[in-house]
């Protein structure tokens, strides 16, 4: 019998009808590796599943993926839970995704060592972002829920240590769908209009889904964002959230982080009881030396015997006016003496002793005249002596014999 042709849309329609029948693949769970996985701007994860005899391919749409704790990496070992059918097109069956969980690990454990690894690598952990706590903070608000133990131990700490500070309560959910997001839109509001000087934001313990909005991304980047100090207080102290790294500082319980956020009150007056007994100690002390000093000096010889001060001082001006009058007088010695010796000296060299010797100075337009050569005849010298000065024409130049020859004339 000649079998009739089918195209191959209606192939593959026919075969991807088998598939979508099959109770056994339209509900499948398998365990294998993702490999090449890839997620589309749409929200769609395009990814393939393998071991070591076979690899299937697999689409996750994005309302399923939007409802996983974890993101999914190339590499993981994952179980897969879906149905199985065939895409037209590419004429290729494929897993279609509606769930995944990580193989041998929880879902919310590798989703929390996911967000943590990607902060601390953003560097939302670092200890230089950290904020001081006030030392005396004036407003305190507790961004949690306004039910159960745990706010009301706060505000019962709060109010036995420091009865100055006014709590302000900022009701949240802590758990459930959407808690993260009220817990960053309540810090951040906190923050923005600066209604407090520290935040406690936190709950009582609970399971690791009871605690996981303490978890959530949109939380650690509200507490990283807040220019106020923010006090993480989640659970018991076991418990560890993100929220923990972000925060300025991590308390063990809701109770231990109201002791951390505020000074204690009585030890504070106590503290200034003892600050007060010191001053007035000290004080004390600094008066009783001053009125030992004022005693000494009303007994010393200047308060009885004012006149015998007055002597003595008198006595150390005349020594001191004496010993400035002796070195006055040594000083002008010393000067008189040297002056005459410079006179001395500039008498000897003085060119009027030489003229009074019989010598005489020639000088040409008042320059002195060392050399016949510069003389010519028939010019008018002036020819100092020691008690005048005669005009003189010179008529003839006679040089003096060098060396055994006579000179011309």
């Amino acid at each position: 019998m000649a079998l009739q042709p089918v195209s191959v849309t209606q192939l593959t329609q026919y075969i991807k009808l088998l598939l979508d029948r099959d109770e056994i693949l339209s509900q499948v769970c398998v365990r294998g590796e993702l490999s090449n996985y890839k997620a589309h701007s749409s929200g769609h994860q395009y990814f393939t599943l393998k071991d070591e005899g076979a690899v299937i391919s697999c689409v996750m749409f994005r309302s399923d993926a939007m409802r996983m704790r974890f993101r999914p990496e190339s590499g993981m070992k994952v179980i897969l839970y879906g149905r199985v059918s065939l895409f037209p097109k590419s004429g290729q069956y494929q897993i279609y995704v509606t769930a995944m969980q990580p193989d041998g690990v929880g879902a919310l454990a590798v989703a929390f060592e996911q967000l943590k690894t990607r902060l601390h690598e953003e560097g939302l952990f670092d200890a230089a972002h950290k904020k001081p706590l006030p030392s005396y903070p004036r407003r305190i608000a507790l961004v949690t829920s306004p039910t159960g133990a745990a706010v009301r131990d706060m505000i019962r700490i709060l109010g036995r240590r420091w009865p100055m500070a006014e709590v302000l309560v900022c009701p949240v959910r802590v758990q459930g769908e959407g808690a993260a997001q009220e817990i960053a839109t309540m810090l951040s509001y906190v923050d923005k209009y600066q209604l407090a000087d520290v935040i406690i934001t936190g709950r009582g313990g609970g399971s690791l889904e009871d605690l996981w909005a303490f978890n959530e991304e949109c939380v650690a980047r509200a507490i990283w964002q807040c220019q106020t100090p923010v006090i993480s207080a989640v659970g018991h102290e076991p418990d560890v959230t993100i929220s923990d790294f972000v925060a300025d500082l991590r308390a063990a319980t809701p109770s231990n982080a109201a002791e951390l956020a505020v000074p204690d009150g009585d030890a504070l007056q106590g503290f200034l009881r003892q600050l007060k007994l010191r001053m007035e100690q000290a004080e004390s002390q600094r008066i009783n030396h001053l009125r030992q000093r004022l005693e000494r000096l009303a007994k010393s010889r200047v308060m009885t015997r004012p006149e015998a001060y007055l002597q003595q001082q008198e006595l150390h001006l005349e020594m001191l006016r004496q010993r400035l009058e002796h070195a006055g007088q040594v000083t002008l010695q010393n000067n008189t003496q040297r002056f005459r010796q410079a006179a001395a000296k500039l008498d000897a060299l003085s060119p009027l002793k030489v003229l009074g010797r019989g010598y005489a100075m020639a000088t040409l337009d008042e320059q002195v005249v060392r050399s016949v050569e510069q003389l010519s005849p028939g010019e008018t010298i002036a020819v100092s002596f020691s008690d005048g000065t005669a005009q003189c024409r010179v008529e003839t130049l006679q040089r003096r014999k060098q060396r055994g020859k006579k000179a011309d004339v």
